[in-house]
């Protein structure tokens, strides 16, 4: 038995999950919030020898990434979650941007880690923290098994139809500048388990994976492999997002910086990225919870959001169908898709033509579970996601190949 890190690092940020293995078990899992400010905090919820779920805090002063490392390795043997660091035999990193360079996860070794930071372009607040995450891990656990597990690399598969823009060829070859995509680890982890669920290999369907939360994006998924998504060169394009805009005109940026007298185009980005979406519609929120509840109060600005947020989610299945000329499968995973009962009910109405059916006691649920009807023409399953599993068992793997 055998215990692999899950790490999912940010620019201020570390999450992670300690997994068992091969029985893929979670022991323990937590965060580092606030790196690099004042007042950060650490968390770490962990099963004792008792049997007993404990929840372990601190809030102090935590520098850099290095330090963040560093408290929770310690605190993970003062808690007792374990004995020694040569317990922790894999680390996996989730890495959000593989460009075209990583079609798969991959064993690290200083030139992939260099490669993750020339790639930090296509994502400037994922990339950089990664890379100084895993050489402290390299430094803290040298035993350990390192694997670079990317976002974008289940997305490789599309073909140029669907990945290039309509802009000079010649950017594209440059610059590389095309559709990447993100969440696919998400992605291809629901979108296995779907096939599993309806009894069929997964080459023989055709599946719709709506992976809703605070970033959000759908994939066509057809016989395994991803053939289009609806984020972008970054995670900016594509649905209504918590904070960030979705599609958007390009010609709307330049007139709205000359309008509001924004003069840098970064300025304009962090707009897109921190202060549009449900947030930027609503005024209310960017949780999807608090939008809800001030639309049900009577807020017309909120509701408005909620009517643009399926309008996308919508628009993009049917799209999607298109594309594949037929779908078997949709399914909803994170935050929003798992939770939220109305989002998966609203949505689907709109494809009652083609024979989609909700089953309403069915779809009542926060759980695994088909919530369409026995005589709907496609299968609606609701599947919480487990990226850190997914993650887990690509080390495990890497691990048998050295």
């Amino acid at each position: 038995m055998s215990k692999t890190m899950a790490i999912n690092a940010g620019s201020s940020s570390l999450k992670f999950q300690i997994i068992e293995m091969p029985e893929e078990t979670v022991v323990s899992k937590g965060l580092v919030e606030r790196i690099g400010l004042s007042d950060s905090k650490l968390e770490i919820k962990y099963t004792d020898a008792n049997g007993e779920d404990q929840k372990f805090q601190i809030v102090e002063d935590i520098a850099d990434h290095a330090r963040a490392v560093d408290l929770l390795l310690t605190k993970l043997l003062d808690l007792g979650i374990i004995t020694n660091f040569e317990e922790i035999t894999g680390v996996g990193h989730r890495v959000v941007a593989g460009g075209e360079l990583f079609k798969e996860s991959t064993l690290v070794d200083e030139q992939v880690i260099k490669n993750i930071e020339e790639l930090g372009d296509f994502a400037p607040l994922h990339n950089p923290a990664e890379a100084v995450v895993i050489r402290v891990f390299q430094e803290k656990l040298p035993h350990a098994t390192m694997a670079a597990v990317f976002d974008t690399s289940f997305h490789t598969s599309m073909s140029a139809e669907n990945y290039l823009y309509s802009i000079p060829y010649e950017y594209y070859e440059n610059y590389s500048v095309r559709k990447y995509g993100a969440h696919g680890t998400s992605h291809q982890f629901v979108a296995h388990r779907a096939a599993e669920i309806v009894g069929k290999p997964i080459e023989d369907l055709k599946i719709i994976t709506c992976h809703l939360g605070n970033g959000a994006s759908i994939t066509a998924v057809e016989k395994g492999k991803s053939v289009d998504t609806s984020m972008g060169f970054t995670p900016l394009a594509g649905l209504t997002m918590g904070t960030r805009v979705g599609d958007i005109d390009a010609s709307a940026i330049p007139f709205i910086m000359q309008k509001e007298g924004i003069e840098s185009i970064e300025e304009m980005v962090t707009i897109f990225n921190k202060k549009s979406g449900l947030l930027g519609i609503s005024g209310v929120s960017s949780d999807m919870r608090d939008v809800e509840e001030a639309a049900e109060a009577g807020n017309e600005r909120a509701q408005l959001a909620l009517d643009i947020f399926f309008n996308r989610i919508i628009k993009y299945i049917g799209q999607y169908v298109a594309v594949m000329n037929g779908v078997d499968v949709i399914v909803f995973t994170a935050g929003i898709g798992e939770n939220s009962k109305e989002t998966r009910e609203i949505t689907m109405r709109n494809f009652g033509y083609m024979g989609v059916k909700i089953d309403e006691e069915r779809n009542n649920t926060r759980q695994e579970a088909i919530v369409s009807t026995d005589d709907s023409t496609v299968t609606v399953i609701n599947i919480p996601t487990n990226e850190e599993i997914a993650i887990a068992r690509d080390v495990e793997r890497l691990k048998n190949q050295k």
